[in-house]
């Protein structure tokens, strides 16, 4: 029998390594707005019922949806409802259903062609999941690139827009970078991304050309422009993660890399499918008789993953990212230099407050009230004293830290403090490099000392 433990990395032990202060993923999805584009594809729809199913607690998940083949947004979410998938969710709490919001749009759209009324709805989303994509391998350059690439763009705006975000997982592809035969999954602590490797392109330059250009023009030069990729797909996913990549330090994203994603594993029922895409169609025509034959290497490793592992990975990321602090130091820096500005006016000038009737008012207090209203103490308490308190009191009650962890906190501020020493000292002597060999100066004092040393030899001599 054949089955994923079989696999080398299916043997590797898994240690527990969960973090008891935090919550769990259905504490952390109670309650949210959640908002969901791609919600009608393949993966959008299992996305949707577990977070249903099994975070019931959620307020409401919008899902961006597109008026199709006559059907308004709201049919078509009930034509979603009556899914086999969701045959489990009717019978056990049809009343989440209820849930499903639609939000009339399309992500292909400047702006996802999302109306003011739906923003100011979604004003409250906290987590994003960007799973729309065009799958297709054979679409034209110009309506790939507006789709998942622009569109990335488009979604990306619109979050940034959002105040209470926790989350954005963008859904990209494993064969987003084609050219790598070993695909990374080394993640920078501070950044929660995987390696986003050299773009193919520009995206900014390549919007611009889908946007200037119609389709027939983009797809003359479409093959030299894509230079060794295979198909449109790989390429605009790839331009895709680099808009991600540049967006890391302002909002909280998450890169998702999955695999050929097919048919769900068990959950909530197994085999469960509603295209033919990936190696399942080739079953399917194997099955039927009309695919005889099919040029492959037979030695070749299938990278597939089951839709429901994917989803329940997906949330589990998504929990995980939302749960831990918001490492922006983009938005952090510009928090203090608009703060900076602000008190700029403040900082460069002096004033001389007279307060003779505040220190004459607390004259007037009776004996019996001073020990609970006489406030002149303040005039002879200790300042060292008083800021070490304001400092313990912004660690305990906004920084929430505990007292316990002070001794290593001095630690790790030591370490910073010597790294920052030694990086402006390794900065300064750089500059100070390239000034003398820039100015031929370097060689003029090697050669000044070597003459004093010199000199003095010879004096000693004599």
């Amino acid at each position: 029998m054949h089955t994923f433990s079989n696999h080398p990395i299916g043997l590797l032990p898994v240690e527990q390594n969960h973090d008891p202060s935090k919550p769990s993923i259905t504490e952390f999805y109670a309650g949210r707005d959640i908002f969901i584009t791609g919600g009608t594809g393949f993966m959008g729809k299992v996305l949707i019922e577990k977070l249903l199913r099994s975070c019931c607690d959620l307020n409401n998940i919008f899902i961006l949806i597109r008026e199709k083949k006559q059907l308004t947004v709201n049919e078509r979410i009930q034509e979603m409802q009556q899914l086999p998938l969701f045959e489990k969710l009717r019978k056990e709490a049809p009343h989440v259903l209820g849930k499903m919001v639609p939000i009339q749009g399309d992500v292909s759209l400047l702006g996802m062609g999302l109306s003011e009324n739906d923003i100011e709805r979604m004003r409250n989303v906290s987590v994003i999941f960007h799973v729309a994509a065009s799958v297709r391998f054979d679409d034209p350059l110009k309506t790939a690139i507006l789709l998942n690439t622009r569109g990335t763009r488009e979604l990306i705006r619109f979050a940034e827009k959002l105040s209470n975000l926790r989350v954005l997982m963008h859904v990209s592809s494993t064969y987003s970078n084609p050219d790598r035969y070993v695909i990374d999954e080394e993640v920078n602590v501070w950044e929660y991304l995987l390696p986003i490797y050299p773009a193919y392109a520009d995206w900014r330059d390549t919007i611009r050309i889908a946007e200037s250009f119609d389709e027939e023009t983009i797809d003359v030069f479409a093959p030299k422009y894509m230079g060794f990729l295979p198909n449109t797909y790989v390429f605009t996913k790839s331009l895709a993660e680099q808009i991600v990549d540049e967006h890391k330090d302002v909002l909280p994203l998450i890169l998702f890399r999955p695999s050929i994603v097919i048919s769900s594993m068990k959950d909530p029922i197994p085999g469960w499918m509603d295209n033919f895409n990936g190696p399942v169609g080739l079953l399917v025509g194997c099955g039927i008789g009309l695919c005889r034959t099919m040029y492959c290497d037979p030695n070749n490793i299938a990278d597939f993953t089951p839709v429901d592992v994917c989803i329940k990975a997906m949330i589990v990321a998504a929990w995980k990212r939302g749960t831990e602090p918001v490492q922006s130091l983009a938005k952090l820096q510009r928090k203090i230099y608009k703060a900076n500005v602000a008190l700029e006016y403040f900082i460069l000038n002096n004033w001389d407050f007279k307060n003779s009737n505040f220190i004459q008012l607390a004259s007037q207090i009776k004996p019996e009230d001073n020990k609970e209203f006489y406030y002149r103490d303040f005039i002879e308490f200790d300042v060292t004293l008083y800021f070490r308190n304001c400092i313990l009191g912004a660690r305990r009650y906004l920084l929430k830290e505990k007292d316990e962890n002070i001794p290593k906190a001095l630690t790790h501020l030591k370490r910073m403090k010597l790294l920052d020493k030694v990086c402006k000292t390794a900065i300064l002597a750089s500059f100070l490099y390239i000034i003398l060999i820039q100015l031929d100066l370097l060689g003029m004092i090697l050669y000044l000392i070597s003459y004093k040393q010199t000199y003095a030899l010879e004096v000693d001599c004599k």
